[in-house]
Order: C-alpha cells, then structure tokens, then sequence
C-alpha cells in the first residue's frame, strides 16, 4: 500500500504531465517564432505590442503567455487597458531550454495524420525515437545549479507527459487497466497485435516504475497501479491534443481554424468521445456534495418539490443517473415515483455526449428524454421541451457541470453593466481577438439573466470549472490541473473565472450561491472547481 507522501509525489507527477500537454505545444511555437529572443532583448512589453510586432492573433497570444507565466517564467500584469510581459529570475534559464519540446511536439503533429487511438506503426517509430531519447536524457549538460535542475525537471516532465499521457488514455479506453490486467502478469502478446511495438512502450511505463517486468511478463507496481487508476485524469487534456496540434496557427495565422467545420456542432478542435470519458471520471469526486442538496430538495413536502431535473451539458448521463438513484434510494420522492414520475432531461450541444446519454440511461434502465440544447439560450430549449414533451422548463430543477464557462461569445449589450470593476487575472479570447475582462464579466451577467426566469422556483446546482492567477499557480507547480485548464479553455473560447469573480457576477444579478452548499475543492488558494446550489437573493 501506497503512503501518503508517496501518492503525493505521484500525484504531483501526474499534475506536471498535464502542464507538460499544454505547455510544450506552446513554449515551443514562441520559440520557434522568435518571441522568446524578443522577450530576453526588451525585457518587458505589452500583450499589444507584441503582437503587432509579431502579426500574433491579440487573444490567443495573451492565453499563450500567461501560461508560460503560471509556470513561473515569466511575470505577467494587468494594469489599465493592457496586458503587460516581463522576465523574471527563471526566463532565460527556461527559454534556453525550449528547444528540448521540438521532437515530442513534432509527434503530436505527426500523429495527427493516423488512427486516433491506435499504435500504428509510423507514428510508433518516432515514439521509440523519443523513449531512446528520454533514456539519454536529451542529452543535456549536467549541472548542479539548483535553479536549472528545477527548471530541467520541470522540463523533463512536460515531455513525459506527452509520451505517456496519449498512451495512458489509450490503453485506459481500450480496457488495459481492466482488473484482469492489473492482477494479474501479462505479456504484450496478449493484449496488442503488434506485440513487439506494444512491449517498448511498457519497457518504457516499467522505466517510469509502473511494471514490474520479468521473463517478458509485466506486472503492476503500486505506483502503475496509482496511475492506472487514474487514467482518466489525463482523458480531458489529452482529449484537446487536436487543438494543441493547431498551436502555432492558432497564435500567428488563421485564428479560426479549429472552427472551419461542416456544420455548426462538429467539433474538430477535441476528441469529444475521449472528452467525455476523462470528464466522467473526475465529475464522480464531486456528486457527494451534491447528494446533500438532492436529499433535502426531495425530502420536502410533494408540493414543494420540482417535477425532474434537467441536466444542461449531460456528458455522457452519468450525473443524471446518479441524481435518479440517490432520489429513487435515500428520498421522500423516491418513495412516490408511482404517483409522480421524475422527469428526467438531458440535454447536450453536442450530438456524440447525447448519444453517450442515451445508451448510458437505456443501459441503467432509467427512463429520460434527451434533447439537444444549447446552454446559451435558454428560451429555445424551454420552447423546445413544451412543444415536444410537454415539460416546462422552470418546473424542473436546473444542475449542470463544468458548463457554464463553455456558453458560446455574444459581445454584451451597451446597457449592462458591472457594479464593480472585473478583478480576474483570466486570459479570455474569441477567434482570436482579445476580450477584456470586464467584457467577459458582462457577458456572464447576461448569460444568468437568461436562465433567471426559468431556475427562480428551484434553483440551480452548478459544478464550475475557475482559473486561478499566475502568481499563484507558479508557487504551486504539480499542485494544481489550473495550467493545463487554462490553455484548453482559452485556445477553445471558453471562460473560466476565479471563484470570486464568478460570486461576484452572481451577486450582482440578484442571485446567490447558498453558503450551507457551497464547496471549493481543493478548499484552498488554488481552488479550481466549485460547487453552488444559486438561487434567487
């Protein structure tokens, strides 16, 4: 059994491999383009004029740099109506090392053009390249400043980070972390076809101390085991690789590429399938708080009780059937669903998470509708569930998780206002153009004013997703996912605020977040998620 301090240590692994997806994509496309020389001349600038200096697109650059900063090299400010760069201790040191990123970024973009989640054989060969590489360690140069063997590691992670983060989700999907497998001995015969490819990559997990290998055979470390527990932790980061493949367009050319699709909902910047799966595994940490609300809504007297539940952004059901089962098993209702049936919707923009859904809820045999929604309009969806089902939508219960912040951009009306000025640190951008955050504040306020009308009666529970400052995630590295969040959020447009600045907003509409419900995880500093039930003030 593994001890607390060694589960941290893993833990903290784990959390640099995710800042190592997003971060390599990045540093190396600065590099590569010359912002980084630009950076150690000038030692300071502003987001604006290096972007004109760079033909960068404003938004995605600002999203860029800030993470770089929140890995503590770089300083980064807002004052006034700009955004302002500037080294520090650790910059130099860094960029010099930037150039380690090129091979392992040049297989994300290689790996692109084959089966998403297979081993072929081309892309293959250059990860055996990159493994042969790791084992020399890149061949640096050997130091004993302490600041560059920091910053080294720092490094070296990262690039873990893309050679197993791909392949931990892979095998994760494909069952490889199945009981049988993690019990029991195993040959790389037995799970793969091209044995031979299958076993140097777990020549290179047992490197890393996740097997144990003997006479061809491997078996689980606690420490593999740790990980492959965990596998889904890595399934949403990996699952924005599509993205991260388009870094160095995204920052100096077409800033709407991840958007050229077919059609409206096709998305070509995320594996949404993937997506969902790493999504659900993280969501489970979280329904305990919410069980709390459930039972004592559904612990009220029939007339006081809403009709169902809506679940805005279903994933892939499983919030949706663990809410039935905690009514249907630990309720007042879940006693009466004879003589009143629970509506259950879900509802999703995306048509793969609805299909998810659907089979999921089949397979639970739990009866719903499912209906494709859009979170930024509300009004349709209201329209759309009376017409087709006769359900009214203020007559259900509202929760939603890890959505709101993914409501798609409308530039605010003239006329709303803040009652105080934004005080986010967030890196917010709309195909590319730069978004003021006092702008992305107003834009929340009226994406609640949407919903008021139809969450007045019973409320709205929310799990949120919330970005933390640089400053902050720079003191805490291997401590916090807020890295790796930030950059798929800002690259896919998408806004996550600090905690206090998503409160605020809600203060200032007439809404409140219920202090008996309301949790922070990790209840500290560098909280990412929280939990709200809102309601009316």
């Amino acid at each position: 059994m593994l001890t607390k301090q060694e589960k941290e240590i893993f833990r903290e692994e784990l959390f640099r491999h995710l800042d190592g997806i997003a971060v390599a994509p990045i540093a190396y496309a600065l590099f590569k383009n010359g912002i980084t020389t630009h950076l150690l001349q000038y030692k300071k600038t502003s987001i604006s004029d290096l972007s004109i200096a760079f033909k960068a697109n404003k938004g995605y650059l600002n999203v860029a740099l800030r993470v770089i900063s929140s890995q503590g090299w770089l300083t980064y400010s807002i004052k006034e109506n700009d955004i302002f760069i500037a080294l520090n201790e650790h910059s130099e040191i860094a960029f010099s090392h930037f150039y380690l990123y090129k091979d392992v970024v040049s297989l994300l973009e290689y790996s692109g053009k084959f089966h998403r989640r297979k081993f072929e054989e081309k892309p293959f060969l250059k990860l055996k390249a990159l493994f042969e590489q790791y084992e020399q360690k890149f061949d640096i140069t050997d130091t004993t400043d302490k600041q560059t063997l920091s910053i080294q590691h720092q490094i070296i992670k990262h690039i873990e980070g893309i050679l197993i983060g791909p392949t931990t989700v892979h095998l994760g999907m494909g069952g490889m972390f199945h009981k049988y497998f993690m019990e029991a001995s195993f040959s790389a015969d037995e799970y793969h076809s091209a044995p031979e490819h299958f076993d140097v990559i777990l020549s290179f997990l047992s490197q890393l101390g996740w097997f144990k290998r003997q006479n061809r055979k491997y078996t689980f470390t606690p420490k593999g085991l740790f990980f492959a527990k965990r596998a889904t932790a890595y399934g949403v980061t990996v699952s924005y690789i599509p993205m991260f493949r388009q870094t160095e367009e995204l920052l100096f050319g077409n800033p709407s590429i991840l958007w050229n699709t077919a059609s409206q909902t096709e998305e070509s910047h995320v594996d949404r399938e993937m997506n969902v799966w790493g999504s659900g595994g993280a969501h489970a940490a979280y329904f305990k708080k919410i069980d709390e609300i459930i039972i004592s809504l559904f612990n009220k007297p029939i007339e006081e009780q809403p009709k169902g539940i809506l679940d805005m952004g279903c994933g892939n059901g499983a919030f949706l059937i663990h809410l039935f089962e905690v009514i249907e098993s630990k309720t007042l209702r879940g006693k009466m669903l004879d003589d009143y049936p629970l509506f259950l919707v879900g509802a999703d923009y995306n048509k793969t998470a609805l299909k998810v859904t659907r089979a999921n809820l089949i397979q639970a045999d739990i009866w719903a509708k499912v209906i494709w929604g859009d979170i930024s309009d509300p009004k349709a969806l209201a329209k759309d569930l009376k017409e087709e089902y006769n359900i009214s939508l203020k007559d259900l219960l509202s929760v939603r998780t890890f959505l709101d912040h993914n409501r798609i951009w409308n530039p605010p009306m003239p006329a709303t206002k803040l009652n105080t000025p934004s005080s986010s640190t967030g890196a917010f951008a709309y195909r590319g153009a730069l978004l003021p955050n006092n702008e992305v504040e107003k834009n929340l306020k009226e994406h609640f004013n949407k919903w008021r009308p139809y969450i007045a009666q019973y409320g709205l529970i929310v799990i949120e997703l919330h970005t933390i400052p640089p400053k902050i995630a720079s003191k805490n590295i291997g401590k916090t996912v807020a890295t790796a969040y930030d950059a798929t959020h800002g690259f896919s447009d998408q806004y996550i605020l600090e905690i206090d600045s998503f409160l605020k907003v809600i203060n200032e509409i007439g809404l409140r977040s219920d202090e008996k419900h309301f949790h922070r995880f990790p209840d500290s500093e560098i909280a990412t998620v929280s939990i709200h039930y809102i309601l009316g003030a």
